[in-house]
């Protein structure tokens, strides 16, 4: 069951304590904005009085993000970092902070300042209702390009693997942690959120799309247009679609076997 709602988020000031939450913050190279973006998250999780911890996957930075990572931890209890030491990946950046999580749900966010961090309390009465609640960008700060790249890996995803939303790669996203627990995620690259969205509907889970602002990137360098990366996300969609397939005919073959009448 897929709902949508073209509305952007209205934030509500009050307190949300009935659930637990494990924030992931995927980075590479965000020296500039990855303080501010945790000081952003401290203060809205704490003004709304929730048990939370803020998972910082540090994923082979090569400039000071670690060390500002460092420094905050040692300040704030609550900041846990993931250290890769060479670069690996956005999805492998998710995939530690998400095997990392230990409070009930999973939010993750980029960590470049162009996501509003109160924008998730729109998601929090969403969530018992739904098995997750994803955003979509509303007037995308991006260049016409990434735009267009966008809409053809949209369509693509849609085709190969039926998966049927607004925007794919919004880094916006509230899940049930024990989800992820019982259904690890496979790919690495910028797959990831093809292959999460996947698994949440083979899984016949359902989900409601909510719109997010989205802000224009003020510090460092989108890594997303890369051709090494659009590359290796293409390579793993394929790749993983024919497994998957593959894994499918096989359930599909067991069930018919198990509902064939047997011999007296």
């Amino acid at each position: 069951m897929i709902e949508t709602s073209d509305q952007p988020c209205v934030v509500e000031h009050e307190p949300v304590r009935s659930h637990s939450i494990s924030v992931v913050l995927p980075a590479y190279n965000e020296e500039q904005a990855i303080a501010s973006t945790i000081f952003a998250v401290l203060h809205a999780l704490n003004a709304w009085s929730m048990d939370f911890e803020i998972l910082v996957v540090n994923d082979g930075s090569t400039d000071k993000t670690g060390d500002i990572v460092t420094s905050l931890v040692d300040a704030y209890p609550r900041v846990r970092l993931i250290t890769h030491a060479t670069n690996q990946g956005y999805g492998s950046s998710l995939v530690s902070g998400f095997a990392a999580a230990t409070k009930e749900l999973v939010f993750f966010m980029d960590a470049d300042g162009q996501f509003d961090i109160r924008d998730l309390q729109e998601f929090f009465p969403l969530i018992d209702t739904y098995d997750a609640v994803i955003g979509y960008r509303i007037d995308r700060q991006d260049s016409w390009m990434r735009k267009l790249n966008a809409w053809g890996w949209k369509k693509l995803i849609g085709w190969v693997l039926d998966v049927h939303v607004r925007d794919v790669d919004c880094a916006f996203k509230l899940l049930h942690t024990e989800f992820l627990h019982q259904h690890p995620l496979e790919t690495r690259g910028a797959m990831i959120n093809a292959e999460l969205l996947y698994r949440l509907q083979r899984a016949g889970c359902s989900y409601k799309e909510v719109g997010v602002i989205h802000l224009p990137r003020l510090y460092g360098e989108a890594t997303g247009a890369k051709l090494s990366v659009i590359l290796r996300a293409f390579r793993e969609l394929f790749v993983s679609a024919r497994e998957w397939s593959r894994e499918e005919k096989q359930l599909t073959i067991q069930r018919r076997t198990r509902e064939l009448p047997t011999r007296s």
